[in-house]
């Protein structure tokens, strides 16, 4: 067979013939041509163009939506619309599944990119247009900020690895968790040469005002020790770089973020910028001392310390003996190392504890059967990474990419090969490189590296040069391990799957151990910002995250409550050595790989196409290097011979039963022949329990499927019609029956009626004949009417009032006692409390009302007079609203208070027709218009910006507000208190529904004439005494109840006396109740 034009193949596994050249030469060609997608088999190939190649629109979203993977190119979008399609409905390899995305590749090669790409694509296939949607899709460029660092493989590279995971409920998006692993705290205090500190800090030198630099005692960057790289930035990047910090605080409020916890975050990150300027030197005792106290001020001011302590805790330390207090003086570089391991410690909980406010705000919502959900995880870890220097952090990174290649070897590789032989399958064994023997060199216990160094750091006179040594003796026969040739050296070689990697140790057992000073704890907590007393009263869990939710698995929770059995193994646990970073690394990597595998992998391989980070250049060896060592051409060959699809025979025939027009189709080997057969497929095996698939074929059933699924829904479709005309005729028919007896019936009636009317006539004749004295009263007792007791007054309603995030953070905190046992939490679980309100359940007229009146009223003022925005209506239909903007110039708007929410709807007049979009007030009580960016403090700000900017993609700009219409107010109902709202509210639905002469929208005053007499009165000022009396009108409210009283029916004389009674004492009732609605309004209005 002769090869295809270089190129023009999409999925490299049919190509005839295929070598490492062939290959490379078919990636390079796809890239000269923009085609940076290519798959290999079911796996995604991804080369980084290094620019916006233009293939990401809306057009290209839509094109990828529900398609079969070969109907069109190669891209990212297909990925996500595979891993959703498999999740919703399930596959003949396992069902209905929880998903995973593993995206792998070096540092630069686009991880972080095509992440957010999988996320943007996952939202817009489940048609995600809520709020929280939204939300989701500003946490990456949030977490970026603050995890996110320059290095000198990628100028946006991850400093931590995250695994998202998006949660659904019948196809649509109910909630998010983000768990992050190892965040390169060293950063902070130092970084290599050509490299940066984290974003954040030079978002806040370009973004913040002069007013923020005072307060947070800013100076220029360039005057910063922790500064050392990249304040220049600062200067040449000055636009680009104040545009990312303002997008910066607009995702932190669109997530939720507080105005006064922002505020804290800053106030921290402006003190781990001052702890650096803290300067020591050493007295003639070589004891350490602050060389510049005021820079130890500034920290105290900032975060509300005490500057002695401060001192004291940098200085010395503190230790007790036999009932003695010891005081050991640190030297100067000891004194560093103290200021450094608290820089640390503030930046890591802080980034932790934003991790976990994100996952608070975006959980699904307690109510949610999480059993009956599904997920689609996406993993976005570090690449694989070979620096000039190469530390402890590179070290767990490499390390967490072998995992990963092992997870990638173990499904492709070993797994399915494993099958092909125990299924009888022939097969022809490919072979590839196993990399289990260098992850037991790492994790192995009781030797392995990381058992060797969590071993040497709980030793105090350990030192890293004795941890090299260790290593040297228990793994000279090992050969992914290398000796330095100079034996005081501290570096050693590891030979990882993408290459030799040099590392130096120092430092290795101080970052391993990540130890406070003595009482830097209690100095944290006492401080007066209040942030930072929550972070570092947080419980650390076992993979080294804050634990803020103090909640976790059944699993945990089991295992904690058999440890606090006796106060004996209490005090134990309570002794426990605090873990080590390899202990936490090594547990977060055991739930990650635990997770990955209960989910159902699709493979994203990204692929750096250069090492200087320009775009249109492919360097050919550089690719070839990642090439082997990820294994691609071995991934291409089992992808292109093997079988990828594998399902029980049961499994199989369930599913495409239908296919074969057989219902009680066997379920054993024939079943699955007959149904293979008839869909004329080729190249399948059949093993003992399982029949093997080439990738392509479950798509082609799958195609078949929906092809016969359309074709019984026309079938029902014709069928339905059928039946519905069947029955249509046959109530035709007796409708026509029923007429017709109707008419006979009344047509007897009508002879009956005739006849009594005739009877009647001559009994009326025949009583003129009786005497007079005959209808004379008798003397009888009257009848005594028994009053029950009235019924107690109904017990009031009570609202507890909200707390703040940050007021229950701190509560448990404070009850908590600080830091617990580690062990107690695996993972934080976080659930999202559904949020009942004080104002009353959602939907309800009251309360919406009752939301306005104590939130809102100041919000729709304007600033100049303090009167109603001329676009401010009240609580009118969608209907109205149109009817309002009508006749209107395009662009007239105006914004309405919503009854099923509370929040408000934007309707404005367009070209085409009148849209109407929701704005939600978020819970950090700011506003935005849901679907879009952009945050507000005030709809006036909200309104000014609309002017000028679109309020969709379609161009559409506010242009002048509808006011209300001559004599016609319709927020009047607003302008009542609550509670004599509610009170007013419920005694006309109860009248209404008794004798239908009062209603709740009569009340409200929008349909009654006598409220229109008199709303010409009504005005917008603040609440004053005169201002409620003009709000509603004493007399529209008298008018609508009338002093006539209902007819009633008088009760009749030959009437049992049981039943006369009864009437009467209901007339008596209805007419005390109308006057006690009536003395209510006025007396409403006689206080006003």
């Amino acid at each position: 067979m002769s090869r295809p034009d270089i190129g023009k193949v999409d999925d490299l596994a049919t190509l005839p013939n295929l070598d490492e050249k062939i290959l490379l030469e078919e990636l390079k060609c796809r890239y000269d041509q923009d085609k940076i997608y290519t798959y290999v088999g079911d796996i995604l190939v991804a080369v980084n163009p290094f620019r916006d190649i233009g293939i990401y629109s809306k057009e290209f979203s839509e094109k990828y939506k529900y398609q079969k993977r070969t109907s069109n190119a190669p891209h990212i979008f297909a990925v996500s619309d595979a891993a959703y399609q498999a999740m919703q409905t399930g596959s003949s390899v396992g069902g209905k599944r929880n998903q995973c995305i593993v995206i792998s590749g070096e540092s630069g090669a686009g991880k972080t990119e095509s992440t957010k790409l999988i996320i943007k694509q996952l939202i817009d296939i489940c048609h995600g247009k809520s709020q929280l949607e939204q939300q989701i899709l500003q946490v990456n460029p949030l977490l970026e900020a603050f995890g996110n660092a320059q290095t000198v493989m990628n100028d946006n590279s991850s400093r931590f690895g995250k695994y998202i995971q998006l949660k659904f409920m019948d196809g649509a998006v109910m909630g998010a968790k983000i768990s992050e692993y190892l965040l390169e705290k060293s950063r902070v205090i130092g970084q290599n040469p050509e490299e940066e500190n984290f974003h954040i800090f030079y978002y806040m030198f370009a973004g913040l005002s002069t007013e923020d630099f005072q307060k947070y005692k800013l100076k220029s960057a360039e005057t910063y020790k922790y500064l050392t790289n990249g304040p220049g930035r600062v200067q040449s990047k000055s636009t680009e770089t104040k545009k990312l910090f303002a997008e910066l605080n607009n995702a932190m409020d669109l997530v939720g973020f507080m105005d006064d916890e922002k505020e804290d975050m800053f106030t921290i990150l402006a003190a781990v910028l001052a702890f650096g300027q803290i300067e020591f030197d050493v007295n003639d005792n070589d004891a350490a001392f602050v060389k510049n106290p005021q820079a130890v001020q500034v920290v105290c001011d900032l975060l509300g310390m005490n500057k002695d302590e401060l001192i004291g805790i940098l200085t010395y330390a503190k230790s007790s003996a036999h009932g003695e207090v010891f005081q050991r003086n640190y030297t100067a570089e000891q004194a560093r190392d103290s200021r450094d391991a608290m820089t640390k410690a503030l930046y890591g909980r802080l980034f932790s504890w934003i991790v976990n406010k994100v996952n608070q705000l975006l959980a699904p919502e307690d109510d949610l059967d999480t059993s009956k959900g599904t997920e689609i995880g996406i993993l976005d870890i570090f690449g694989f990474e070979h620096l000039h220097t190469n530390s402890f952090e590179q070290a767990c990174i490499n390390l967490a990419n072998e995992q990963l290649q092992f997870f990638f070897n173990r499904h492709i590789f070993l797994l399915e090969q494993e099958e092909y032989k125990n299924e009888g399958v022939d097969w022809k064994s490919i072979p590839f490189v196993n990399n289990q023997p260098l992850l037991d060199l790492f994790l192995a216990k009781p030797i392995g590296i990381f058992a060797l160094l969590d071993e040497e750091s709980h030793f105090p006179k350990a030192t890293d040069h004795s941890f090299v040594e260790k290593m040297g003796q228990n793994f000279a026969k090992n050969h992914h391990y290398i000796k330095a040739k100079v034996a005081s050296s501290n570096n050693f070689s590891i030979d990882h799957y993408a290459g030799r990697v040099e590392y130096d140790a120092n430092n290795f057992l101080e970052k391993n151990r990540d130890s406070l000073p003595n009482g830097t704890m209690q100095v944290f907590q006492g401080a007066e910002n209040q942030l930072l007393g929550i972070i570092f009263k947080a419980t650390i869990s076992r993979t080294g995250t804050l634990a803020l939710q103090r909640r976790s698995s059944k699993k945990s929770a089991m295992k904690s409550r058999k440890r606090r059995r006796t106060p004996k193994i209490m005090k134990a646990a309570a002794s426990k050595k605090k873990l080590t970073v390899c202990a936490q690394f090594k547990n977060s990597l055991s739930v990650l790989m635990e997770r990955l595998d209960l989910s159902n992998p699709h493979f994203i391989r990204c692929v750096k196409p250069n090492t200087a980070k320009t775009s249109r250049q492919f360097d050919g060896r550089f690719v070839t290097a990642q090439l082997r060592y990820t294994g691609m051409l071995e991934t291409t060959r089992i992808r292109k011979l093997g079988y990828a699809v594998r399902p029980l025979f049961e499994d199989f025939v369930k599913r495409y039963r239908i296919l074969a027009l057989s219902p009680k189709l066997v379920t054993d080997n024939r079943g699955v022949v007959k149904i293979l057969t008839d869909m004329k497929l080729t190249d399948w095996q059949i093993g003992k329990t399982k029949v093997f698939l080439k990738y392509y074929h479950q798509e082609k059933l799958e195609a078949k499927m929906i092809e016969m699924g359309k074709s019984a829904i026309q079938m029902q479709k014709i069928v339905r019609g059928f039946l519905v005309r069947v029955k249509f005729r046959r109530m035709l028919e007796v409708a026509r029956r029923e007429a017709r007896e109707a008419k006979e019936f009344l047509e007897k009636m009508k002879q009956m009626a005739l006849v009594n009317h005739q009877t009647q006539l001559k009994l009326v004749e025949h009583d003129k004949d009786i005497p007079a004295d005959y209808f004379d009263e008798k003397n009888e007792p009257a009848i005594q009417i028994d009053e029950a007791p009235p019924p107690p007054p109904p017990p009031a309603v009570q609202f507890a009032p909200e707390a703040t995030p940050l007021e229950d953070v701190q509560e448990e905190a404070h009850e908590s006692g600080g830091e617990t046992d580690q062990e107690d939490i695996l993972e934080d679980e976080f659930v999202r409390t559904k949020d009942i309100g004080k104002f009353g359940a959602k939907g309800s007229r009251a309360a919406s009302v009752r939301w306005f009146q104590q939130t809102q009223t100041d919000q729709v003022r304007q600033t100049s007079d303090g009167q109603f925005a001329p676009w401010f209506h009240g609580i009118i239909t969608r209907r109205e609203s149109e009817r309002l903007l009508q006749n209107r110039a395009i662009g007239c708007f105006l914004i309405r208070v919503s009854e099923s929410r509370f929040g408000y709807s934007l309707s404005m007049k367009t070209p085409s027709k009148i849209k109407h979009f929701m704005i939600d007030q978020l819970r950090n009580g700011k506003y935005v218009v849901v679907g879009e960016l952009p945050v507000f403090r005030t709809l006036n700000e909200m309104v000014i910006y609309y002017h000028k900017n679109p309020v969709s993609p379609f161009g559409d700009f506010l242009t002048e507000p509808c006011g209300q219409e001559t004599d016609d107010f319709d927020y009047a109902e607003l302008m009542i208190e609550s509670d004599e709202y509610q009170g007013i509210d419920s005694i006309a639905e109860s009248q209404s529904s008794q004798d239908g002469y009062l209603s709740p929208s009569k009340v409200s005053g929008v349909e009654s004439s006598g409220m229109r007499r008199t709303q010409n009165r009504l005005t917008s000022k603040p609440r004053t005494e005169e201002s409620r009396e003009n709000a509603v009108s004493r007399a529209s409210y008298v008018s609508l109840i009338g002093d006539q009283e209902p007819s009633s029916v008088a009760p009749s004389k030959n009437a049992p006396p049981s039943v006369a009674v009864k009437r009467e004492k209901e007339a008596v009732d209805k007419k005390d109740k109308r006057t006690s609605i009536a003395g209510s309004i006025r007396s409403f209005f006689s206080k006003k």
